[in-house]
Parts: structure tokens; sequence; C-alpha cells
């Protein structure tokens, strides 16, 4: 980015803070909760959760109680009870999450602003938005879902929506908590953390420990010495710190710093090898000879220092500093020869069609018709870093008879993608592979992406009588370049791309809410939605126009809501990555354009406490919720497309995205005990766009969860749960190659103790 867009933005953030802060005439002081609770208000994405109800759009919060009902780990399991959100399951543990949210392309979460206290935590969101990393559910305290006008404060990926994750807040006097839980396959977790406030002063020390097994089974078991580990599941390891500084609350100017640090270690046995059509009938569960060295091993390191400051009961400001470093290297099977000729064919493309592929899927479950077949390994090592400056002023005024809250951001980003990848060669006797030969580091692959960013936004929010109306706009001015180099050198001789292209978009939305009675409201906005494309200069910025309607309820035991949408996308683009199959005439990392596209739907929600309701000695909470969504390309997508949406037809729905999803849940209790059932159901779709594919579909699911609790001490609750409790058997996905199964019937229990 030019100094003179870094210049640009600066003043366009100076002069809207300068207005926020002298050319309005201020509110009368206002009643307020404690200065922390205004603090921590600034790092969500759905405000205070008693005026939710006066958001424009869709926002839900699945706060600590909820988290706790069934101690899920798998942010798919957890996010299903969102309505409109879609998930795209892979390798059954969900830590590879695939999130869609209004039928956006769920490529690795590509099109979703991720974010853990309100700052961007994906390893590098403009420069490679699809890669992989997802904070650790076990240990957030909250779960925000933001989607519609309101959305546009949480850019760049304004259509869909954002998920930010809370973390362990400092509590306010010494005290902690331990989960410690085993389940089937060697399950193992453990989350425990402690901390306390004194005087001024606030710490927090937390640990999560977790991992299994695998519910899958490698065709070569057998231990020793140069064979592989049968072990198909993970290992993960989070670390969290936390250090507040606050002033003394009666003090003239109220002010808190934070630090907090996180690291995140993960070694996972996961394959891109699915199976066969014959083979998944057979044995779902099954992994081929070919994937016995298929592991992912990832490090996260996240800091972040947060400034608070309230200058009065109507101005405050937060300012984060904020930096992420991720290392990683799935070292994977990638394509195979099976003729020994030196004609590779990636695993894809042997997978969709096994029968014209016999020989490389002969090396691939280890029984070589040729024995110079060969299978190229690829260690897909990349490093990225994210880093920024994050402002936000909130400044409480009056004007024309409306009492306005006026949110003012200003974001400094850079991030960077490092990809340095290599492959190895092996053979195939008696069913081990064999190193024959490896590459020199960064032979296959060496690739630099950068990305520079300034973000602005200036959101209002009006409210008089019955009225909360909210008017945004947001400026984002995107540098993101591109280099290759041929060969492990990046001398200027090497160098093969040298792209470079820049976005800069203006991003309005407008959305009301009327409260006509003291449960009812309605509410309607609309918005426009951008994500950015790529490095070349050709790419095309995704663009559409979304609009939304609906309702809310709110009684003493009953909330619901109904929201109808409509996403109109002018250009609709999807990633190009290794994971979605192929890229047809792209590579690895591009964005491609795919052009018109309609996307609408419906989200419904009802919380309803039926003990509450009759009056019961014990609570019957119900969950219900919902999602309709309709889709349709409006021309034919050729065969250039990336593998998911190549070959599709005008007027073919978006894959991977089904009509129907119900997620019920039920539970009893009283304060000593509780039983909780959650029920989801999901309609099928297809995998892949291609008429020629159609078999290849995404099976439809009812999967059952049941978990228990039971307070044995003031301390101590036991705890029980089953997932899958049907030991449902379903095709999950056929990404990346070959069919893939759902999680199989787990067993989990253990205690949880707070102290």
């Amino acid at each position: 980015m030019t100094d003179f867009a870094l210049h640009r933005a600066a003043l366009v953030g100076g002069a809207v803070l300068l207005t926020a802060s002298g050319a309005l005439t201020p509110a009368l002081a206002q009643e307020s909760g404690p200065q922390t609770e205004r603090a921590l208000e600034r790092i969500t994405i759905t405000g205070d959760p008693d005026r939710i109800r006066e958001v424009p759009g869709s926002a839900q919060v699945l706060d600590r109680s909820v988290l706790d009902r069934h101690s899920y780990s798998d942010p798919h399991r957890i996010l299903r009870a969102v309505p409109g959100v879609n998930v795209a399951e892979e390798e059954g543990f969900g830590q590879f999450p695939h999130i869609s949210m209004r039928g956006t392309p769920p490529e690795r979460n590509s099109r979703v602003t991720i974010m853990e206290d309100g700052v961007p935590v994906a390893p590098a969101p403009y420069s490679a938005p699809a890669a992989y990393y997802f904070p650790p559910m076990s240990r957030m305290d909250r779960v925000e879902v933001l989607k519609g006008s309101s959305s546009i404060r949480h850019g760049p990926y304004t259509t869909g929506g954002a998920i930010n994750m809370l973390s362990t807040p400092i509590p306010g006097q010494l005290s902690g908590k331990a989960d410690v839980l085993f389940g089937s396959n060697n399950g193992r977790r453990v989350h425990a953390n402690l901390g306390g406030t004194v005087g001024q002063w606030g710490w927090l020390v937390e640990g999560l420990q977790e991992g299994s097994d695998g519910f899958k089974q490698l065709d070569n078991p057998a231990r020793g010495p140069n064979q592989p580990d049968p072990n198909t599941g993970f290992d993960r390891r989070n670390l969290l710190t936390k250090l507040r500084w606050n002033s003394d609350p009666s003090a003239e100017l109220y002010q808190e710093v934070e630090l907090k640090f996180a690291n995140d270690e993960r070694s996972i046995q996961d394959t891109y090898l699915g199976l066969t059509a014959q083979d998944f009938s057979n044995n779902p569960f099954r992994r081929y000879r070919g994937s016995q060295f298929d592991e992912i091993n990832t490090s996260n390191d996240l800091y972040q220092l947060r400034h608070y400051i309230q200058f009065n009961q109507n101005v405050d400001m937060s300012t984060s500093i904020y930096r992420t470093e991720t290392v990683r290297n799935w070292y994977k099977l990638h394509e195979v020869d099976g003729n020994g000729d030196g004609s590779f064919q990636g695993i894809t493309p042997i997978l969709d069609d096994p029968d014209a592929n016999d020989d490389a899927l002969s090396w691939i479950k280890g029984d070589p018709n040729n024995p110079d077949a060969r299978g190229a390994v690829r260690a897909n090592n990349r490093e990225y870093y994210g880093q920024g400056i994050d402002l936000r002023l909130g400044y409480l005024y009056d004007a024309i008879g409306w009492n306005h809250e006026l949110d003012v951001g200003l974001r400094f980003h850079q991030d960077e993608e490092d990809r340095f990848q290599w492959q190895d060669l092996y053979s195939m006797q008696n069913g081990y592979m064999v190193l024959e030969s490896r590459e020199e580091f960064g032979e296959t692959t060496n690739r630099l992406t950068r990305a520079r960013a300034v973000a602005t936004y200036l959101q209002n929010t009006a409210r008089r009588g019955p009225w909360a109306v909210t008017a945004g706009l947001r400026l984002e001015d995107i540098n993101i370049r591109r280099e290759d180099w041929s060969g492990p050198s990046r001398s200027g001789g090497n160098r093969t791309q040298n792209d470079s292209n820049d976005y800069r978009v203006l991003i309005p939305g407008v959305g009301a809410t009327y409260a006509i009675d003291q449960s009812w409201s309605v509410l309607a906005g609309v918005h426009k939605g951008f994500a950015p494309g790529g490095a070349s200069p050709d790419d095309e910025e995704e663009q559409s126009i979304n609009y939304e309607a609906g309702f809310r309820f709110q009684g003493a035991a009953t909330q619901a809501e109904v929201i109808g949408f409509y996403n109109d996308y002018s250009n609709i683009n999807i990633e190009c990555t290794a994971v979605g199959g192929g890229c047809g005439s792209a590579d690895i990392g591009d964005t491609v354009a795919a052009g018109e596209v309609e996307i609408y739907g419906v989200e419904a929600l009802l919380l309803h406490d039926l003990g509450a309701a009759r009056g019961w000695r014990y609570n019957v909470p119900v969950r219900v919720g919902y999602t309709l969504t309709q889709s349709r390309f409006k021309q034919d997508i050729g065969s250039t497309a990336p593998n998911q949406w190549a070959n599709a037809r005008k007027g073919d729905s978006i894959p991977e995205i089904p009509e129907h999803q119900v997620n019920v849940g039920v539970g009893v209790g009283q304060s000593a005990w509780q039983v909780n059932l959650n029920a989801n159901y999901v309609s099928g779709a297809q995998a892949k766009a291609d008429p020629a594919l159609s078999r290849q579909k995404i099976e439809s699911r009812l999967l059952l969860d049941l978990s228990a609790e039971y307070r044995v001490h003031t301390n101590a609750r036991l705890f029980a749960a089953v997932e899958n409790l049907t030991d449902e058997t379903y095709v999950a996905h056929f990404r990346p190659a070959g069919a893939r199964p759902g999680k199989s019937r787990e067993l989990w229990a253990g205690v949880k103790l707070d102290f």
C-alpha cells in the first residue's frame, strides 16, 4: 500500500475521531455498569446481550452455560446451533473447520471474519484467508455470531458475517476450574485455569491438553522401527496467560491495560485420502496404506496488548496491538505415478474415477501392479504472520431529539504467507512406503504473499422511542502482493512471478429495528458484501448486495426470531485450495471469480424454558434452530474453476450447502443435576457441481448427542456424554479426495471442578 493511501486513511480516521469528540453535543450522564463491563463490551461484536434485540440483523451469543451443556471441543458441533451457519466436515474432530454463513463458500472459513477477543486471529486473513488454524473452543468462555448490516464493522469479509470468541476473563477474586475428561479411542481432555485480582492487578493462567487416537483404522497398524504410527487422531496443547492493570475506579480517567499471550501446538495424524464408494460401503473407517505417513504439525502464537480508557461517561476508547505467528507443515500424499513412467496423477482425480486409475489406486492400497509405481508425498510447509493496531472510539451524544451511540474504528494491518514446499518420492514394498528420493527444500513451491490494509469504519445507532436505526460505512484499502521463485533460491533471477493488486472499496450498510411493544419487534437491513480477491491484477473483488428482514419476540420464558435473507452477488469468488480437490487452470492459492449468484433463505430460532413457563421445580430449556438455504448460479461455470464448482450449470445450486438444517436441544435439570439431548438434522447436498460427479453426495444425517452431569459436592460435578448416540454412519464429504466418514459414536466421562 502506498504512503499516500496510508496517509489518506489516517486522515479519514483522524477526521472522524475529531468530529466525534467535538462537533456534537454530549448526552447527559447516563446510568452504566462498572467500567470493566464497558471495557469488556469493546471486545465483543454483539455488544451487551440485553441489547441484542436492537441489533438490525442476526446476532446470537452462546455463553458459558450453553457451552458447558455438552462440553464440545468441535466448533462444528457448537456452531450448528446457530441458524444461518453451515459447516462442512472433514476429519471428524473439527480440527480443520469449514464454516459458511448464509451460503458463502465454506472453504476453510475464508469468507467469515474469525476473531478472538475482538481482533482477527486467522494466520493471514488478507493474503491467505483459507489457512489452517482455529482457536481451541474448549477454553472459550463465550461465542458470538453476527450477520447482517452490523457486521460491516468487522471486515474485510462482510457478506456472511463474523464469529468472535471471548477467552476466559480474569476473575475478580482468586478462583479457578479444572475439567478432566476421558473418552473413547483414548480420548482425553484436561482443561484448567487459575486467576484472580489483587488491588489493581489481575492475572490468569490457563492450560488445555486434548487428544484422541482417532476412529479410523490404518491398513497396516503394525508397530516397530520404520513402521507407520497406527494413531489416526490428534494431540493439542494450549497455554494462555493474561495480566491486567486497571486504575482506581474512582479516578477521573478510568483505564485498563491487559497483556495476553497464547500458544497452541498441534500434531494431527490425518490425511487428504478418502475412500472409493465400494470401500466406504465395506468399511467406512478404513485408511489406505498410501496415507501411512500423512501428518500435520502446527504451532501458533498470539500476542495482544489492549488499552482501554474512559474519558467520561460518554466517551471511551479501546486500542489493541496484536500479532499472530503460525508455522505448519502438512506432510501428505499428493500424487501417484501408477505406471512408473513419470506421469503423476493427483489423488483427487484418482478417487473421482478409480476405474480409469486402477494402477495408481493399487499403489495407494499398498499392492502395486507395477513395481516401478511411485507416490509423491508433499511437505506443505508454510509460515504466516498477521499483525496490526486496532483503535475503537465510542461516543454517546444527543442530537435532533434522538439518543446516539457512535462507534468509530481504525485498523492498520499486515500479514504474510510464506510457502516453502518440497516432495518426497516413495515406493511401496510389502505394503510399506519406502523413501526413494527427496527434493531440496523449497523445490516444489517457493512463494511469498503479503498484504497490507488500512480499514476504518463509522457506525451510528440512533434511538428514539420504539426506533433504533443503525447506519454504517466501512473503508477498506488493501494491497496484496505475490512473488514466486523457481527452485529454493529467492534471487532476482529465479523469480517467476511478481504480481500486485489493490482493492479500495466503500462498504455501506443501514438497518433498523422497531419495537411494536415490550415483546415484539421487527427488523430490516441492507448492506454491501465484499471480499478481496487475489494478488493478480486480473483478480476481481467479491461483491454483493445483501437484504434481510424479520421479527423478534421476547417474553418471560421465551425468545424467538425469524429472519429472511437475500444475497445478490454481482460476483462470487472461490479460492483454489488443495483441500478443495483440484484447481482447474488455477494455482493453489489463486482466487477465481465465478460471476453472478443469488442465495436466499430463512433463519429461525426459538428459546423456551418449559419448566419456568409452567412453574415447575426444575428447568426444561428448549432450543430450536432452523435454516433454509437456497442458491442459484446465474451462468454456466467452466472447467477452469476449482474442483468443487467446475462445470456448474446455470440454475444449479452451490455445492456443499444443504437446503435444510434443524438443530434441537432439550434439557431438564435442577441446580444439582441436568440432562441434555441435542438433535441435529442436515439434508443432503452435492459435494461438487460437476454433473459427471453427481454420485458424490454429502449424505443427510440425524445426529444425537446426550450429556448429563451431577453435582456431588459444592465444587465438584460428575459429567458424562455420548456424541453420535445412535452411531450413525454417513458420508460427511468427498473433499479433498474420496468419501470421508463422520465421527463414529464417542463416549466421554469425567469430573468438573470449580474452586
